[in-house]
């Protein structure tokens, strides 16, 4: 298999991380992102040319755009775009500010259309590309005090799946996974409204979130392994659950989810002008 350029976002920590240091591993060549490259000083020294490691701000568009175009003056073509980069903030809608609730979906979803707006140019042209765009079990299901991930998560399935239509024609393949809980350090990086309001028990959500890290079931690296045999598959899936946690999660949703739908039938199919 000839080697290829994967462009990772959020891969100085955690599911990022473990894609990066698996890639360079098996030789292929890394276009690692992040708002810092301190992380990836001893890669750099361990793979030297094989490794680009990339201090930026998704963000901004322009700075995404810079780094697509560094990263194939690097490497000479762009085969795998991986958007990873994302964080959770806790807290209820009446609790979220403004600026909280605009990070966050400025990170979680204009950070992955920034990358896709600009490896899209790359990808159409060679007639060949892969987004491989990661949202969570919260892009199905709505969570309590999760409403601001909820809302860029679900965007991010919506967007996939609008662009998997768009790009077919070009030979380009999309897939969006939602992973469960994973033992990364992605707890530890949780975020909390600051504006707590007592009837939420915000406090005690985060003593909560903070005891469950290291404890989750998801094994990072068989995701890592699965993200992989995806990019090897010439037929990957558009949608992929990843982990028993949201497959159970979703499965259940959608079967409420459908009972509630037939309940209300009645109603939905009455909006017709009479004949």
């Amino acid at each position: 298999m000839k080697q290829r350029t994967w462009f990772i976002t959020g891969a100085s920590k955690g599911l990022g991380m473990a894609l990066v240091e698996r890639l360079l591993k098996d030789g292929e060549q890394v276009a690692a992102t992040s708002r810092s490259t301190t992380a990836f000083v001893a890669l750099q020294r361990q793979y030297p040319g094989i490794l680009l490691a990339l201090e930026v701000d998704l963000t901004l568009a322009d700075n995404v755009k810079l780094a697509i175009e560094q990263t194939i003056a690097h490497f000479g073509r762009l085969d795998i775009a991986v958007n990873n980069a994302g964080y959770s903030l806790v807290g209820s809608m009446e609790e979220v500010s403004d600026k909280e609730f605009r990070d966050t979906i400025d990170v979680n979803l204009f950070g992955t259309a920034n990358v896709i707006r600009s490896a899209m140019i790359y990808f159409r042209q060679q007639a060949s590309g892969y987004f491989i765009n990661i949202s969570s079990n919260a892009g199905y299901i709505g969570f309590a005090n999760a409403a601001t991930y909820n809302a860029a998560k679900f965007a991010v399935i919506g967007l996939s799946e609008a662009l998997a239509e768009e790009t077919k024609a070009f030979g380009i393949k999309v897939t969006v996974v939602a992973p469960g809980q994973f033992r990364t350090n992605f707890m530890d990086s949780l975020q909390y409204a600051e504006n707590k309001i007592d009837v939420y028990k915000l406090a005690e959500a985060e003593n909560m979130w903070k005891q469950y890290s290291g404890t989750q079931r998801g094994n990072p690296d068989k995701l890592v392994q699965i993200l992989i045999d995806l990019a090897n598959n010439p037929e990957p899936p558009l949608h992929l659950l990843a982990g028993p946690d949201t497959y159970e999660l979703v499965m259940a949703h959608r079967a409420t989810e459908a009972k509630e739908i037939a309940t209300w039938k009645e109603v939905t199919l009455s909006t017709d002008f009479d004949e």
